[in-house]
């Protein structure tokens, strides 16, 4: 039908180009920040584009979402400016009508918003803690630099070495400050190395000696040694039980039920049902004077956008501290929108149809009196 297919056309021409504008934007901010924590070594300079890769995959189903709900407000709102909403409803269609369209339009959309959420949100989360946990691994030595002082992840240890010059595994003269439970203790070194022993990783010091003071008791400890072995952070990943949620795979949620991973499900299917009710809520908000030139149509809808996600949100921390159950939490906040958004979309419906009847009315009565009067 020629009223589908140039709904669908003029909503794909409009999502294209607002995807491309948000997506622009919020990339560009993500890598203001990435390159901020890498400058502030917080991530490894070497991992910024990876970093950025796996951000910009965990906003994409939020900039979908968004992206769909602003070109439906756009489009139908240029429609009804530049009245082509008055001579599709003087044609006999309502707003009503527009939902299948809408709707065919957004379900491609709302299929990769599904799979972004409920199977490539997780994968994402779990590689940027592998990231981290393999920077903070490297941190404590690999990230020293010879003839500078280097502080660990933690900020409990002090390192400062100077490399062989022959050699990049042994370093000569080695400073470790560490403070850790009260006890403060300076060690330094000829010469140290690392050795590995399965997945642990040690500090073999040479020929040394080291200070430690007690700052509670006072008590103070000299000794000399011909080899020191101290355990560094292996680094090691997180154990299965251990991810929190947001990296936990969404049929895993499923298996282990708490109330944490049911709070994480509340928010992947409430982005999923949100992107859905926000398509339906677009056709309603879009609805604008074209005889006025300013769009509050489109703000409104952008506040709109903020409450309703910032609600999915509050449900899941709701749900994640036991306070709602987590189907009542879906029923209720999802069901509640889309009985708003069909709501507008009818008094909207109601308003027009009520507005051309009387427009009729005053032109059947106009014709009558001048047909009288002649």
């Amino acid at each position: 039908m020629l009223f589908d297919s140039s709904v669908r056309k003029e909503l794909s021409r409009s999502f294209g180009a607002t995807l491309v504008v948000i997506l622009t934007i919020v990339v560009t901010m993500m890598l203001i920040r990435t390159l901020g924590l890498a400058a502030n070594g917080a991530v490894s300079p070497q991992d910024v584009v990876m970093v950025l890769g796996y951000n910009a995959i965990g906003q994409l189903p939020l900039i979908l979402a968004l992206a769909l709900f602003v070109s439906v407000v756009l489009s139908l709102g240029r429609m009804y400016r530049e009245s082509e909403m008055a001579i599709w409803f003087s044609a006999g269609i309502g707003l009503a009508r527009f939902i299948r369209p809408v709707m065919r339009m957004g379900l491609p959309g709302m299929l990769g918003i599904g799979v972004l959420v409920l199977g490539v949100w997780p994968w994402g989360n779990r590689q940027m803690l592998e990231l981290k946990v393999r920077y903070e691994q490297r941190s404590d030595l690999s990230r020293v630099a010879p003839g500078a002082f280097q502080s660990s992840s933690d900020g409990s240890r002090v390192f400062f070495i100077e490399r062989n010059g022959d050699t990049t595994s042994i370093a000569r003269n080695v400073f470790l400050l560490n403070n850790k439970d009260d006890i403060e203790s300076v060690t330094t070194a000829h010469s140290g190395h690392v050795e590995r022993t399965g997945d642990e990783r040690e500090l073999v010091l040479d020929v040394g000696h080291r200070n430690e003071q007690n700052s509670k008791t006072g008590e103070h400890t000299r000794m000399n040694f011909d080899h020191f072995r101290t355990q560094i952070d292996n680094g090691r990943m997180p154990a299965p039980q251990t991810l929190p949620p947001k990296a936990v795979d969404t049929l895993d949620l499923l298996q282990d039920f708490n109330l944490a991973n049911q709070g994480e499900l509340v928010w992947r299917l409430g982005l999923l049902l949100g992107s859905a009710n926000l398509l339906l809520l677009g056709i309603g908000t879009a609805t604008t004077n074209p005889r006025r030139p300013n769009n509050w149509n489109l703000l409104f809808a952008l506040l709109a956008f903020m409450v309703y996600f910032n609600l999915v949100n509050l449900s899941q921390a709701w749900v994640s501290a036991g306070r709602i159950p987590s189907v009542q939490a879906l029923i209720v906040l999802h069901g509640l929108a889309l009985f708003l958004a069909l709501a507008l979309i009818w008094w909207r419906d109601h308003a027009t149809v009520v507005h051309l009847r009387k427009l009729r009315n005053g032109n059947a009565g106009g014709t009558a009196a001048a047909g009288s009067a002649a």
